[in-house]
């Protein structure tokens, strides 16, 4: 008998960037840094806002905190988003490309006077997390004309790993909460109201999304029976998954919004709530696909395991250390050579869960090949870190017209050392 040893193949997930133009770029920009694709953020948002057509006044505020990037938020504001805030820097952030008014949605959790004060004087939405956060508006900055509330259905739903369990979630208001919490703002004066939840991310079950709607719509049907409150917009939130693996499928956005017509139409209209504004804050979905770290490897290390070692470390990318996530990986100029080899790919940092890849099945690397780390477009760059004296990489901006344009530059030592009060360390310039 023969026995034929069977290679695996590389899983396909091919590249939306070609390859010889990554390695173009890799020429030029020193190794790692975050890339992202112009073209692609806009068709993305672009059969977003198409799915959701039908609903006058649709809106999608773009989660800041997943790509916090003035040129990325340019293109967005270009594209008819607003801003989903969190924070001060990031409501400045929005200030500063023109994005203010109801075009921000501000919704944070635990917030300092000063954040909403900031939120206040741009004329954002705001949506509170908590109903004791009204009588701490009332004493610390006053109330605007609208507010809204973070719905947290509890045991009624269910979450993901990401987010968590809702009944185990630091947010939101009960659903008793709720109908105490608007008739506080009703006697206080607040004319517009509004209703939003989050309960899940990274979810790639359309339905899901169509659940949140259906859930979110008959509880305002509810409010306006009891209270005799017109919810003025109604926020499902984002969460909208990306495929991370090779062979999921990415989010039907036109049977979303299909689908949540539907229900529009069988729910809100027959109460006699039409127009009602649908609102969505996605992040992930928005960037995420389109962005890449790119890095190189440096180290090939055989011991118990085969490793990897690249230029890039767990705090320029967190979540394959931090979540367990998958990201696939992609050896330029090697997409089509069989995954006959498995490797850890790891980082340099002094913690042994610095892995973008455990196991992983992929081409013969040689040092000096030029990986690049699929789907970091969202939540990768924002949530780097400086452990072990490592420095935040550069992001650059692939342009529809096929330039590059550097969107933030590397760090440097000097800017790792600049906030120390330390005579030794102070305007170093041989340390770069």
């Amino acid at each position: 008998m023969v026995f034929v040893r069977r290679v695996p193949l590389l899983m396909t997930k091919r590249l939306s960037i070609d390859g010889a133009k990554i390695q173009e770029i890799a020429a030029e920009f020193p190794t790692p840094f975050y890339l992202y694709d112009e073209a692609g953020i806009r068709n993305t948002v672009r059969e977003l806002l198409a799915a959701f057509s039908w609903c006058e006044g649709f809106r999608e505020y773009f989660a800041v905190k997943a790509t916090p990037n003035p040129h990325l938020l340019d293109i967005l504001k270009e594209e008819g988003c607003g801003a989903d805030c969190s924070s001060l820097n990031e409501l400045v952030l929005s200030e500063a490309v023109g994005v203010t008014g109801d075009w921000i949605m501000f919704t944070s959790n635990n917030t300092p006077a000063n954040d909403y004060a900031k939120a206040m004087q741009l004329g954002a939405l705001i949506n509170l997390d908590d109903i004791t956060q009204i009588q701490y508006m009332l004493e610390n900055v006053g109330l605007p004309e609208v507010l809204s509330f973070r719905y947290n259905p509890g045991p009624l739903r269910e979450g993901n790993a990401i987010i968590g369990n809702p009944e185990e979630a630091k947010y939101g208001f009960t659903r008793e909460q709720l109908f105490e919490g608007y008739a506080m703002l009703k006697a206080n004066g607040v004319e517009r109201f509004g209703l939003h939840t989050m309960v899940a991310s990274n979810e790639l079950n359309a339905d899901f999304f169509v659940e949140t709607a259906r859930m979110l719509f008959e509880i305002t049907v509810e409010i306006f029976q009891k209270l005799d409150i017109n919810i003025d917009f109604v926020n499902l939130g984002g969460g909208i998954g990306i495929p991370y693996k090779p062979g999921e499928q990415a989010v039907d956005l036109k049977h979303v919004g299909q689908a949540i017509h539907q229900l529009y139409k069988e729910i809100i209209e027959p109460a006699g709530l039409h127009p009602m504004k649908v609102l969505m804050e996605n992040g992930r979905m928005i960037t995420g696909p389109h962005g890449f770290l790119v890095t190189k490897a440096i180290h090939h290390k055989d011991i118990y395991r085969n490793y990897i070692g690249v230029d890039a470390c767990m705090a320029n990318l967190m979540r394959p250390g931090m979540y367990g996530a998958y990201h696939h990986i992609s050896v330029v100029g090697k997409e089509d050579e069989p995954a006959d080899q498995v490797y850890d790919v790891v980082g340099s940092l002094c913690e042994n869960n610095d892995k973008f890849a455990i196991n992983r099945n992929l081409p013969r690397i040689d040092e000096g090949d030029i990986l690049v780390i699929h789907d970091a477009g969202a939540h990768g760059h924002s949530m780097g870190f400086q452990y072990n004296g490592k420095l935040r990489s550069a992001e650059l901006l692939l342009r529809e017209d096929g330039t590059v344009q550097e969107i933030r530059r590397a760090e440097t030592a000097e800017d790792y050392f600049s906030t120390l009060d330390y005579p030794g360390l102070v305007a170093r310039p041989t340390l770069s």
